[in-house]
Order: structure tokens, then sequence, then C-alpha cells
């Protein structure tokens, strides 16, 4: 890929979307943490130095990266997410996010690799576009399970997010370690990761239905 010097704000914001889209492409192919900056340049067609003159560094490629694989899921869960109960809702949110895997990667990804090379100023305006997004999906979800009051819905928003980021990395374990754990008659990989995010959002949410007051989730 060929680029001349972008010089217009059009021409920066293509230049953006074509890095954004590249590292997407990496991101289905390989774990974010082995996705190098040099490589990602490499496949851009562009020198690390130039890519730098888009993004603050490699990490923050990918936080904007996950803004946007962000937003798709919630516009996703806006237009289908059952009202159905507290079960259902939650059930929903579970399945539908473990469908985008690059999504889970990046939120598994955030607090320990991507969140550690930003400076201040990005770091500030990410945790307001993270903030702003938890809250959308706590009105989706309260909007759906009403007995909720703000925080609760809050609440459960946060938790989608430290759940799925802890359980995410056992969905690609090493051949030795999967061996390991069918040797030791434990359930695949992509079983144990549906069965405990699903399980365990459906147990937070059905928690703060009964803390609530409300009906019989």
């Amino acid at each position: 890929m060929e680029f001349q010097r972008a010089r217009r704000p059009d021409q920066v914001e293509q230049r953006r979307r074509a890095i954004l889209d590249v590292a997407g492409a990496m991101l289905r192919e390989r774990r974010v943490a082995e996705v190098s900056l040099r490589e990602l340049s490499h496949r851009v067609g562009l020198a690390k130095s130039n890519v730098l003159r888009y993004f603050d560094s490699r990490e923050a490629i990918f936080l904007e990266l996950l803004d946007r694989e962000w937003d798709a899921w919630l516009d996703e869960l806006a237009e289908g997410l059952p009202a159905t109960g507290a079960e259902g809702v939650a059930t929903a949110v579970a399945t539908s996010l473990l469908a985008r895997s690059s999504l889970c990667e990046l939120v598994s990804g955030m607090a320990g690799v991507l969140e550690r090379n930003v400076g201040v100023d990005f770091a500030r305006a990410f945790k307001r576009r993270a903030n702003a997004r938890t809250a959308r999906l706590a009105d989706l979800v309260r909007a759906r399970v009403p007995v909720l009051d703000e925080a609760a819905a809050r609440h459960f928003a946060g938790a989608v997010l430290v759940m799925t980021a802890g359980l995410w990395p056992h969905a690609n374990p090493t051949p030795a370690v999967a061996q390991a754990v069918r040797d030791l008659g434990g359930p695949p990989a992509d079983e144990l990761v549906r069965s405990g995010l699903v399980e365990g959002l459906v147990n937070q949410l059905a928690g703060l239905v009964a803390r609530a007051g409300g009906a019989r989730p």
C-alpha cells in the first residue's frame, strides 16, 4: 500500500482509517500483544515514524480500534437486545459479545497491555469515551430490566467488561494447556469461556434484581 503524506483533514482521516483497518485484520490472526508496530507499519506500507504521525503509539491504535468495535457491538445490542427478563437479557449480552472475538480480545488487553503506553491526554479522552459506552450499555439493560436503578445498571455494565477481560485469555490456550485440560476431563476452551460468561452475567444481573426488590427474574 503506497501513501503520500496526508495534508488535508480528509486525507489524514483516510490514513487513520486505513491503519485501523489493517490493525483489525491483524487482530483476527493473532493476540493483540503479538502485533508489533513494526509489522503493522509494514502491512500498512508506511515507516513506523509515519504511522506515529497519526497515532501516539501502537497501543493508541488498538484503543481506537476498541472504540470502533465497542460502538458496533452497542449498535447491534440496541437493535436486538430482547426484553425477556434478567436471564434472557444477560444471556443475550454474553452471547452477542462472544460472537465478536476482536472486541473480546481488545477488552481483555485493555488494562494490562493497551493502557500502558499512552499519554495522559489520550488516556483522559479514552476513559471519557469508555465511560460513555459503559453508560450506554447500562441504559440498554435498564430499559429491558426497569427494576434496576442507574447505579445497579452501571454496575452490571462494568461487570460485563471485567468478566470478559478475565475469561477471554482462556479462549485460546496453547496446545500443551489444551491437552492438559483434556487429560483432566475439563471442557473445551470455547465451552469454558461461554458458560463462564453466560453464567456469570446471569447471576450478576439476577442478584442485582433481587437486591432491588424486584420480581423473580
